[in-house]
């Protein structure tokens, strides 16, 4: 077994059990891709079981820090198993579940979602990469299901040296499916999908804003970047008079539409238009037009810390545009998918926003990822969806 040994002081975070060792806390050792290697401190005590990923800046990610485990077949058949019953306990709504999370599964580098009998999974670290056949296999084990489709097309796999690669690893079927969630139905595709398909984690956020619509009342709802219209439909769901959805691709638009079409509701509720969202909140601006909600659930703008700065530029910018279009007493729900943008910044660029708009408002509530993409104790990255609900005062 192959070691690497850190140096002196690094292994404070693995004592915490965080799961990440990067390339500057190596003092020596290395491996192949994907290879087990034992970690040690500086003085040569045992910290964990690693894959070693020699092209990643993250140089190694923690499989266990148990001395006995052993990383085999059985482990990850374990890990599967625990991961998925985990799931069984938690209130989702959906036959949209992700069933693992990565490292905060104890699976760095490994996304799963279930779409009814149809598991969708990215492999993404150089571990889970070489340990892929096992993995197939305990998930299908786990699961009692026959249908795997792989979506390793994520960027971060470059940062591992690794390919893109897409298509069944295990059995096949359709990529074209329609999940139930909460009282509605969405349409999604597995094989041209962002991420594995579909946002899953929004789940809970999407349900929170047809229980505000169903209360207040909104009559004119505004969903920027709406993707596939997942807020649109629970909009609608909720009661809206008319929802306004914006987004830059012409694709997801259309599906946007058929969506609305297969939840049954009325076309002259909906305006759908393939813009840019920055513009069109400027020109909504200069035509006097306002909303009583409006969403804004962004692509990722900074995806790591280093590119925090002009990520927050961006989200004060939109933020800014919509408390101006947002009618008094209005809602909105905006948020941040930015790994590099910490819940705290979130707040502090909201407020920015707010100030610069001349608009104040209450946070009713924070909001973050369905429980199925948790964040542990241990792993605090895992919170990389932010959310604030804001109610802007009334005159």
């Amino acid at each position: 077994m192959k070691t690497i040994r850190l140096r002196a002081g690094k292994e404070r975070s693995l004592l915490r059990r965080h799961p990440w060792i990067f390339e500057s806390a190596i003092a020596k050792g290395g491996g192949d891709s994907g290879e087990t290697v034992r970690v040690e401190s500086a003085e040569g005590a045992f910290l964990g079981w690693a894959a070693f990923s020699p092209q990643s800046k993250i140089r190694a990610r923690v499989w266990s820090f148990d001395e006995k485990q052993r990383i085999d077949a059985s482990f990850f058949i374990a890990a599967c198993a625990q991961a998925i019953s985990a799931r069984a306990r938690f209130d989702i709504q959906s036959d949209g579940v992700r069933l693992i999370h990565g490292e905060s599964d104890g699976l760095p580098g490994l996304i799963v979602d279930r779409y009814g009998d149809t598991l969708v999974a990215q492999f993404t670290s150089a571990g889970v990469e070489k340990w892929k056949p096992a993995i197939a296999d305990a998930l299908l084990s786990a699961t009692g299901l026959t249908k795997l489709y792989e979506r390793s097309d994520a960027s971060s796999r470059a940062l591992e040296g690794l390919p893109e690669a897409t298509g069944w690893l295990r059995g096949e079927g359709a990529t074209d499916l329609v999940l139930r969630e909460h009282d509605w139905k969405l349409a999604l595709s597995i094989a041209e999908g962002h991420k594995t398909g579909f946002y899953l984690d929004q789940r809970d956020s999407r349900h929170k804003f047809a229980q505000y619509t169903r209360r207040l009342g909104f009559q004119r709802v505004l969903n920027c970047y709406c993707y596939t219209g997942g807020f649109s439909v629970a909009a609608l769901a909720g009661g809206a008079g008319h929802v306004t959805s914006i987004d830059s691709s012409g694709p997801a638009i259309e599906k946007a539409k058929a969506n609305v079409a297969l939840n049954g509701f009325d076309a002259a509720r909906t305006t759908f238009m393939d813009a840019d969202v920055n513009a069109s909140l400027r020109a909504f601006a200069a035509e006097g037009r306002t909303f009583d909600a409006i969403i804004l659930d962004p692509p990722k703008f900074a995806p790591t810390v280093a590119h925090a700065e002009r990520a927050a530029r961006a989200y004060k910018d939109i933020n800014r545009l919509a408390f101006k279009l947002l009618e008094p007493g209005g809602v909105l729900f905006t948020y941040s998918c930015s790994g590099g943008i910490s819940a705290d910044l979130f707040h502090k660029i909201i407020a920015g926003a707010g100030s610069d708009a001349g608009v104040d408002g209450f946070i009713t509530e924070r909001m973050g990822g369905a429980p199925d993409h948790p964040m542990t104790i241990a792993f605090p990255e895992g919170e990389y969806l932010k959310g604030l609900v804001v109610m802007r005062r009334q005159a």
